[in-house]
């Protein structure tokens, strides 16, 4: 069996994929244009992909492919009818990062609700040596405990986040964009309700035709002014240029975005424009990018290739 991984960097280079080597002969590519994957792909029993598109164009030399594996939970990058065609199976993994993005998000709201830039910068800068005082008051910030905390998609994610946040005694409601069943434990509002009422609002939902530019300028109105905003589900769901406006007005207090509407961030984004930075973090997309989540994600992968071949 040969199995081909076409942008194994996405991985990380840190990760352990000896695993595979007892399965058949392995190849590895750190990244893979367009244009490369016809030539990389036309022995190749098992693809192991994560964002290189998969259709006629790119896999239509691949004579002997029998499996596609993408080491991420959406599949957008793959054409199935096409691989339907050709009888060419395919798998994605879901769930393997849960408590890697809950954790994130926690990192990203803490950072942002307690001011942690300007006190590291005051002490590292030196203004704490013979202070007058033994504590510094000049940022305030508040307890989770007694917040509202509104969830936007009550996945495993989202419930996971919801279950932290209700241990530091927050009260914690959800919308669904997709409008699914209510969920047992956590109490179900409409949109309007969830953006109104909430002291924070985390994104923990997929991109699709219910939440793409879902947080526009009149959602971002109708937060308060102290609401913290965390976006850890995926970049297009809230339109950017509007977030921007909405710091610089005042509309909301912060933002905490691991996910962008381009991914390496664009020079031309709108988010370079947010006048006072220390109200904006952002992270590269690495929620999702503990070791431990890594580790968890190729190993499923890898026993979804022995559970194929029968292996």
């Amino acid at each position: 069996m040969k199995i081909v991984f076409l942008d194994r960097n996405t991985i990380g280079e840190d990760i352990d994929l000896s695993a595979y080597y007892k399965l058949g002969d392995v190849t590895e590519y750190g990244f893979t244009s367009i244009e490369e994957v016809p030539q990389r792909v036309k022995d190749a029993d098992v693809l192991i992909i994560n964002k290189v598109p998969i259709n006629e164009k790119t896999i239509g030399t691949a004579t002997n492919l029998k499996l596609v594996c993408v080491t991420a939970t959406g599949t957008n990058n793959l054409d199935k009818d096409y691989l339907d065609s050709r009888g060419i199976a395919w798998r994605n993994v879901a769930g393997y990062s849960t408590e890697s993005v809950a954790q994130h998000t926690f990192g990203m709201l803490f950072y942002l609700l307690e001011k942690l830039r300007y006190y590291d910068d005051y002490v590292k800068d030196g203004h704490y040596i013979n202070d007058t005082l033994f504590t510094h008051f000049a940022e305030r910030f508040n307890q989770i405990s007694g917040m509202t905390w509104g969830i936007i998609g009550l996945g495993a994610i989202g419930r996971k986040v919801a279950d932290i946040a209700t241990a530091f005694g927050a009260k914690v409601i959800y919308y669904s964009a997709s409008d699914a069943p209510a969920q047992k434990g956590y109490s179900k509002v409409d949109f309007e309700t969830l953006l109104s009422t909430s002291d924070i609002v985390s994104i923990h939902a997929p991109l699709n035709s219910h939440t793409e530019g879902l947080i526009d300028k009149n959602a971002l109105s109708l937060m308060q002014p102290h609401t913290i905003l965390l976006n850890l589900g995926r970049g297009p769901i809230i339109v950017e240029e509007d977030l921007v406006d909405a710091l610089n007005d005042n509309m909301i207090a912060a933002a905490g975005l691991d996910v962008l509407a381009m991914e390496p961030m664009s020079p031309n984004t709108p988010l370079l424009g947010v006048k006072d930075t220390s109200r904006l973090l952002i992270t590269p997309h690495i929620g999702w990018a503990s070791v431990e989540a890594r580790t968890n994600l190729m190993n499923i992968i890898c026993g979804q290739i022995k559970e194929f071949f029968s292996l």
